[in-house]
């Protein structure tokens, strides 16, 4: 799973470390912060003492012109040097034991959309 350890830039996590970024400038409190986007354990890294900022589905911009796309809230990732250009990737295989997803399963799309 990938995660953030958000911490100062002398510091660095002795963790799996994806990609690094400036934290942006949106972030409350971010001035002078680093993201480094982790592959681990987060609860792992957490009880280590580490600050966590968990990923949401979308994508993380890096500081040149690639970043991070990240699907199942961390589950899912890809790296990309540029928007369209992947590096690394972690999919459908990673899929974790105990959780279970309907392979074969129909949906119904019109009632999943529609639904009043």
């Amino acid at each position: 799973m990938i995660f953030i350890v958000r911490i100062a830039a002398e510091r660095v996590p002795p963790l799996d470390v994806k990609m690094v970024r400036q934290t942006p400038a949106i972030v409350p409190d971010g001035a002078g912060l680093v993201d480094f986007f982790c592959l681990g354990d987060p609860e792992a890294a957490k009880a280590a003492g580490w600050p966590i900022v968990p990923v949401h589905d979308g994508w993380y911009t890096d500081d040149a012109s690639g970043g991070m796309a990240i699907w199942g809230q961390g589950l899912f990732w890809e790296l990309r040097s540029t928007p369209f250009t992947v590096v690394e990737a972690c999919g459908p295989e990673a899929w974790p034991a105990e959780a279970k997803h309907d392979a074969g399963g129909e949906v119904n799309v019109r009632q999943a959309i529609f639904r009043g």
